[in-house]
């Protein structure tokens, strides 16, 4: 693409720019951000705590809670940045809400994996009725439909079950003995274990297994595989790994043409790849974890799937910065070309990072995107678009906040990133939400899962 092409360029000469003033005692100043068009925002380093994606348009307005709901944290008036004009209000209080559904009869299904149940909420002029779906379940996470058939994907297996309204049917079991922590080889330790689930056109299921860990190359070589997006195959049969390299899928969706994306969580505490000073230090920082560097370092992934697609992990990192390796460089986030990570692939021997596709589109790093959600169709600006739950960082020297963002559809490819709803972190990095699933109703409205707030939100455009 032209403006990869554009932004390799910048990125060779600043390197050159870098090894000539090193050479002569000095240093090399910040190209300035590039102005080719696409969405190129300033990396963000320690200082107040940032904002996911642009913000414009979206004005502070108070978070509508009905009579009775107001237990914490909305036992204090709580605002959120919405578009103008819109309005937003806890529908539902769900604890630990996470990934949520819309079946054939309009009723919305939430998961609680710490509870092992699915909760159905039924729309109604009081508010909805909320009632227990199923229970007993393995930490459910992810789900689908396809026509009346619920699919659910649990730490350990899939399954589908027969919608019928307020009951569910007979399960068949689509695949089981997931590895989870329960996994004799894993011993209690892992990270990653909740799933998610997709069907495509074809009627292929597609299963999320993160990783054990933060680096843990072993899970490339697992059987079945982990860091790995699975593939079931029409009909049924064992699973087969679809798409490698991929640390913690959580978000996983089928796009209006039938291709698989995935928004995926990707690796804490990267060290410095470049053999080059860092900032003002003297020498190479090269295989140094640098926690300024680490702030921003390795963006979260938002990728296009194919059959035997590898997205690098733990060997190779996507790197959007302009001038990569100089503080405070601007980012492309989209299309970033791929690093050999200095601590599991120094010498590039485990995996040549020059043959990977570049990602499609990033956010910042440890944003933690978990919900993925296509079929949005919202007011200008917005259109046609891929809705992301959020979550926010849990280890950056300075928050990264949690969000709803929206990604415009553009032919088989997502435009930049922008927030649809933030609001929820404080300036001092202190939240009173984090959103999971964001997914369009039938109503016209977004509806949000918070788990920290134990919530579901209602996100509606004007007359909605």
């Amino acid at each position: 693409m032209p403006h990869r092409l554009a932004r390799s360029l910048v990125a060779g000469a600043t390197v050159a720019l870098l090894a000539l003033a090193t050479a002569c005692g000095g240093a090399a100043a910040p190209p300035a951000p590039g102005g080719d068009g696409d969405a190129v925002v300033p990396a963000v380093g320690p200082g107040p705590a940032p904002a996911g994606a642009a913000t414009q348009g979206l004005v502070a307005s108070p978070v509508t809670v009905p009579p009775g709901e107001a237990g914490a944290p909305f036992d204090t008036v709580r605002q959120a940045l919405i578009p103008d004009g819109w309005s937003i209000a806890v529908w539902a209080r769900v604890d630990s809400a996470r990934m949520a559904v819309f079946a054939p009869d309009g009723a919305l299904l939430v998961s609680r994996p710490g509870a092992g149940e699915v909760v159905r909420l039924v729309p109604g002029p009081g508010g909805p009725t909320s009632s227990t779906l199923v229970s007993g379940l393995t930490q459910p996470h992810g789900m689908t439909f396809v026509g009346s058939t619920l699919y659910v994907a649990e730490s350990n297996a899939v399954r589908s079950y027969p919608y019928e309204g307020p009951t569910l049917g007979t399960p068949t079991t689509v695949v089981d003995d997931l590895p989870d922590a329960r996994s004799p080889e894993l011993g209690g330790a892992y990270a990653h274990a909740l799933k998610s689930v997709a069907v495509g056109p074809d009627g292929s299921v597609y299963i999320s297994v993160g990783s054990t860990g933060n680096v843990s190359p072993q899970d490339r070589e697992a059987d079945p595989q982990r860091a790995a997006i699975l593939r079931v195959p029409p009909g049924g049969g064992a699973p087969e790994p679809f798409a490698r390299g991929v640390r913690n899928g959580t978000g996983l969706a089928v796009a209006p043409d039938g291709a698989v994306w995935t928004a995926v969580n990707n690796r804490d505490n990267i060290p410095f790849p470049y053999d080059r000073p860092y900032g003002e230090d003297d020498g190479s920082a090269r295989g140094r974890v640098i926690p300024d560097y680490v702030d921003d370092h390795p963006p979260e992934e938002l990728a296009r799937l194919t059959p035997g697609r590898d997205l690098g992990w733990p060997y190779c990192n996507p790197d959007p910065d302009v001038a990569p390796g100089v503080p405070n460089s601007a980012v492309d986030p989209s299309d970033p070309l791929f690093v050999a990570d200095a601590e599991t692939n120094p010498d590039g021997r485990a995996l040549d990072c020059g043959t990977l596709t570049p990602i499609e589109q990033t956010m910042g790093a440890h944003s933690a995107p978990l919900g993925l959600a296509f079929g949005a169709t919202l007011p200008a600006p917005y259109g046609q678009g891929a809705l992301v739950g959020v979550h926010g960082s849990w280890n950056r020297q300075s928050p990264r906040a949690p969000e709803v963002s929206f990604y415009p559809w553009r032919s088989g490819d997502l435009g930049g990133q922008r927030t649809l709803v933030g609001g929820f972190q404080a300036p001092d990095g202190s939240r009173w939400g984090r959103p999971v699933a964001a997914v369009p109703g039938p109503d016209g409205a977004v509806y949000v899962t918070d788990d920290a707030a134990g919530a579901v939100y209602r996100l509606a455009p004007p007359g909605r």
